[in-house]
């Protein structure tokens, strides 16, 4: 199969980075096809940990090509720190490893600072948003007002910079917020262009052919699936397209390239989020301390991009069926197994209770889940370490029974179990 699709199944942060990276072994591309530096993913292999927010967590690996789609939104400075990071490290990186769809939009300091000043000015009311540009980016783009990769080619490409960059002022002016220096943007992008341009080509081309020549291309999206900006808990969402469809526009293929393609939905064994909005099976004091962890270890639950500290509570079996639904997922993979070790009782919620109903699906999608109690199968945990265990029937029986009831409530089959933060601690399910 050669396009294969991983995506986030609940409110990201579900551990997609070192996923990608176990899958991109055997990808000829690993492609981005939304969102921008607002996403994390996190690799670790061996004592070397990656961070990396908007190039594909699978450039790691010498062979495969990384690609940024034209459904991003791309901070070049951001880029190019990451670029550089990563050539620090020994990681390659060079126009024939890293390729920038022309389509994909730019963020610019304007776009960051509109972010903060409008985040701010809605107090008590605000999305919780990253502060990184992404939304008036999107903005600028739906508004046919914003600027591309391949505006790096034009004459007057430093020109519409400082155009953008009044705009921005007046919008800011309004706001109560401080200025954007033109001139010194300016002066930032004519060096980010110079650098940048070897990189910029036609990746719906470049994608397409390689589809057809029978490479094996691996498309990761970022965020997760109940922040989709139309499928998502709405309006604590981000500004594009999370789901698997998303692949389609995000990188431009034809409908027919995603025919037999296999759709990986990322999911941890428990449920988290970042910022505000409904969480029906959140939790609180100790038990919420201990699936989050203190923070002193990668692995706990803190963002990569914000340092925020995730809200965590029980996986919610509703709202990963719907996942399975809109994304068209084939297959789970379930990441932190080894976190729920030595808690004597776990709770899967199966269903939602509202106003005298039962509810196995949402009315109208996740969008006002404030008004839903969860419905809970309770099930016996499990005190062993799982964290060196590589085969599934060496997983504690009650581990197994509690993979064995999340495969049920989705109605799709577990293929990976992730049982630590390491590259090689993964559970292969026969």
């Amino acid at each position: 199969m050669p396009l294969q699709i991983i995506v986030g199944a609940q409110w990201g942060d579900e551990g997609k980075g070192r996923i990608v990276d176990w899958f991109a072994a055997k990808a000829d591309y690993v492609a981005r096809y939304n969102g921008g530096d607002n996403a994390g993913h996190s690799v670790t292999v061996g004592k070397q940990l990656f961070k990396l927010h908007l190039i594909p967590s699978g450039i790691i690996h010498p062979h495969a090509v990384a690609v940024l789609g034209n459904g991003m939104v791309v901070n070049p400075k951001s880029l190019l720190d990451e670029m550089y990071s990563l050539d620090q490290a020994g990681v390659r990186v060079n126009p024939e490893r890293l390729r920038v769809s022309h389509a994909a939009h730019l963020i610019t300091i304007a776009h960051q600072a509109l972010d903060k000043a409008m985040e701010s000015a809605r107090g008590k009311g605000n999305i919780g948003t990253t502060g990184r540009g992404i939304g008036p980016a999107y903005t600028d783009k739906a508004r046919r007002s914003g600027l591309r990769l391949g505006d790096m080619f034009e004459h007057n490409f430093l020109e519409r910079i400082g155009l953008h960059i009044d705009e921005a002022n007046q919008q800011l002016s309004m706001l109560g917020a401080p200025y954007v220096n033109p001139m010194q943007v300016m002066d930032e992008y004519r060096t980010y262009a110079e650098i940048i341009r070897p990189y910029i080509v036609d990746i719906s081309s470049e994608l397409d052919a390689a589809l057809r020549a029978g490479k094996r291309v691996l498309a990761e999206g970022a965020q997760g699936t109940l922040l989709d900006i139309d499928h998502g808990t709405y309006p604590f969402v981000t500004s594009s397209n999370t789901t698997a469809p998303g692949t389609l526009t995000g990188l431009g293929l034809g409908i027919t390239a995603a025919r037999d393609a296999t759709v990986s939905g990322v999911c941890k064994a428990f449920q988290t989020r970042v910022g505000s909005g409904p969480f029906p099976t959140e939790v609180t004091g100790d038990l919420a301390l201990r699936l989050r962890g203190t923070g002193e270890n990668p692995w706990d639950e803190y963002g990569t991009t914000t340092g925020r500290a995730r809200r965590v509570g029980w996986l919610d079996g509703v709202l990963l069926r719907y996942a399975v639904r809109v994304n068209g997922l084939t297959e789970l993979v379930i990441t932190k197994l080894d976190i729920l070790s030595g808690i004597s009782t776990l709770r899967l919620c199966t269903a939602y209770f509202a106003e005298g109903q039962r509810y196995e699906d949402i009315p109208f999608g996740p969008t006002d889940l404030e008004k839903y109690q969860p419905v809970y199968q309770e099930m016996p945990g499990w005190k062993e370490d799982v964290s060196k265990i590589r085969k599934w029937a060496d997983l504690p029986k009650n581990a197994r029974a509690y993979l064995d009831a999340i495969s049920k409530l989705a109605g799709v089959p577990v293929r990976l179990v992730s049982v630590g933060p390491e590259r090689e601690q993964i559970v292969v399910v026969s």
